[in-house]
């Protein structure tokens, strides 16, 4: 058990604080005050942790928690202790009168779905990619070689050549024949004293529309301020960014190669950027970096993203397991465990069977599906493929049998890849009408569980001032019109403090009742401005302390900001 220094008290005594703060907050129209926790309840000390912060919480007048843990996606594999653990929680909810709400459905993040079958990530297509049979290989039919002069062994002055656009040459960005990888020189970043900026170089490349692309670079760092915002990613024609993963550069660190893999989408020409953005103090030094076509990283292999090996005209379709070997990546979705996903792995290859129709010196084309990584390992579900349906109807049933909730809260958030399988463009749905058929047939399946169920959904991915529109990421589509699958009687747990004056009005006019989703590890006091900028025509009937960082410190301060709470821990 975890010793705490805040005061245990008994439920009766509870019971008794808390009747006092309803006869204060009686007319505060607050009757939903929530704390978000994430936790994992396979750990008793975070059983234990939990027990202190909801006691706390109690006090201060809170009466509900959100419950985010990634083990509710799996019951199917979980010990014993888990179970224990959560009838534990839920009892002592029961007991201090606060709502157990379990947060289901990682329609963003989607390790928890993905855990169970990783080909069921979304996939972005790679179209007639031309292949060649060499020597009884199939390869690349263009040569793989480096797009970008990442050698840095040219230059005049401080300037690299072969490069389109370079940031301060000789006073931000330098050639360093000393600290090197490879070759000659290297591109050392370095500001004067107290002077920051971007410090960054770019290359306008010709691509394949819908090709598959790995970048990789070498990076050293010495006590390096802006380690977080160093990035390496391609712009579309579109003005579209095709990747978006984060390099987790050290502030310092010895030689250590990263990578990133995106694809050209509709593109021709895309424009390719290595560097960091407002760079602070300390050194940085890339060297040796790389951009070529590489095929089946991370290649998605379902129904809905079919593998397609065609003759170079089209007009013979080979067999999977009679011309070529079956074709799967074994490191998909599962490493370091089932969910997760690595940026770039050694792919696996195509290749031919004895007996095969395919001949050598042959071209073909081949079509596939991709998965990509998103910022710091977030990896996106199909919203329509009917096995993530079946996934979730067993989420439900498990998670009924556990805590037998009143309300269920569904995690569709930050959606960033979406539209793209076979079936969804034969659809012709809008990304949007995916995404409201999507939580419409989510809220069903609850509903068929739990039939008097009340449900909750975050608020960004129905809200047109926020993530419901066009060119978000990598959906393809505009977004618009996702709000149409939430019924009124679906409670929005909205975040776009941001754009509260628009927000707001756009779900209290459709009949939305909103919990509003403050603190984020920010000023806890902040939440009495959003409050004062609603009406009661946003029906707002809830608060949440909505903490990232699972730092609670603040929990008591935030509801005195909210409703005026007066205890003390």
């Amino acid at each position: 058990m975890i010793k705490s220094h805040y005061p245990v008290l008994p439920l009766v005594l509870l019971s008794v604080i808390f009747v006092d703060f309803q006869r204060t907050f009686a007319d505060d129209g607050l009757s939903r005050r929530w704390v978000y926790v994430q936790t994992n309840l396979q750990v008793t000390e975070n059983a234990d942790r939990l027990e202190e912060i909801l006691r706390r919480a109690k006090v201060a007048g809170y009466n509900g928690m959100l419950l985010a843990d990634y083990k509710l996606n799996v019951l199917d594999r979980v010990t014993d202790n888990y179970f224990t653990n959560a009838r534990r929680i839920r009892e002592l909810c029961d007991g201090l009168g606060m709502e157990l709400v379990p947060a289901i459905g990682a329609f963003g993040y989607s390790a928890g779905i993905l855990a169970h079958d990783p080909n069921l990530a979304e996939g972005l297509p790679v179209r007639e990619m031309p292949m060649v049979v060499r020597d009884g290989r199939v390869e690349l039919a263009a040569p793989q070689e480096n797009m970008i002069p990442g050698t840095f062994e040219e230059y005049r002055d401080h300037r690299f050549v072969g490069w389109n656009f370079q940031d301060e040459p000789g006073s931000g960005t330098f050639v360093d024949r000393q600290t090197k990888h490879g070759g000659a020189a290297s591109l050392r970043i370095e500001n004067p004293p107290g002077v920051h900026g971007n410090r960054r170089v770019n290359k306008k490349l010709t691509v394949r529309p819908f090709g598959q692309y790995h970048a990789s670079v070498w990076i050293k760092s010495e006590e390096f301020d802006s380690a977080n915002d160093v990035r390496m990613f391609a712009i579309g024609e579109d003005g579209r960014i095709l990747s978006h993963t984060y390099l987790e550069v050290k502030p310092d660190q010895d030689w250590t190669q990263h990578h990133i893999v995106f694809n050209s989408l509709e593109s021709k020409e895309v424009l390719f950027y290595l560097g960091v953005w407002d760079g602070h103090g300390g050194k940085l030094w890339l060297d040796d970096a790389r951009v070529v076509e590489e095929p089946f990283v991370n290649l998605v292999r379902r129904a809905a993203c079919p593998l397609v090996v065609t003759n170079a005209d089209g007009t013979i379709h080979y067999e999977e397991g009679r011309d070529f070997a079956p074709l799967h990546d074994p490191q998909l979705g599962n490493v370091p465990y089932a969910g997760e996903y690595t940026i770039w792995h050694t792919p696996p290859q195509l290749t031919l069977l004895p007996g095969s129709r395919i001949r050598d010196r042959q071209e073909l084309k081949v079509s596939y599906y991709h998965t990509v990584i998103v910022h710091d390992g977030q990896v996106c579900c199909s919203l329509s493929d009917p096995k993530v349906f079946a996934i979730l109807a067993d989420q439900v049933r498990r998670i009924d049998e556990v805590f037998s909730p009143r309300t269920w809260m569904l995690s569709h958030d930050e959606i960033r890849v979406a539209n793209w399988s076979a079936d969804d463009e034969r659809s012709g749905k809008s990304a949007g009408l995916l995404l409201a058929d999507n939580v419409k047939r989510s809220i069903e399946i609850i509903r068929k569980q739990s039939p008097k169920a009340q449900v909750c959904v975050w608020s960004d991915m129905f809200d047109p001032h926020h993530n419901a529109r066009d060119m978000y990421y990598l959906v393809r589509g505009d977004l618009s019109g996702s709000w149409e699958g939430l019924p009124p009687e679906v409670t929005i747990i909205n975040w776009n403090h941001g754009q509260a004056a628009k927000s707001l009005p756009f779900f209290g006019q459709r009949g939305h009742r909103q919990i509003l989703a403050g603190y984020y590890d920010h000023s806890p006091d902040a939440i009495r401005g959003w409050l004062s900028q609603s009406t009661a025509e946003d029906h707002i009937d809830g608060v949440m302390y909505t903490t990232w960082r699972s730092n609670f410190k603040n929990l008591e301060a935030f509801a005195r900001a909210a409703w005026g709470a007066s205890a003390e821990p």
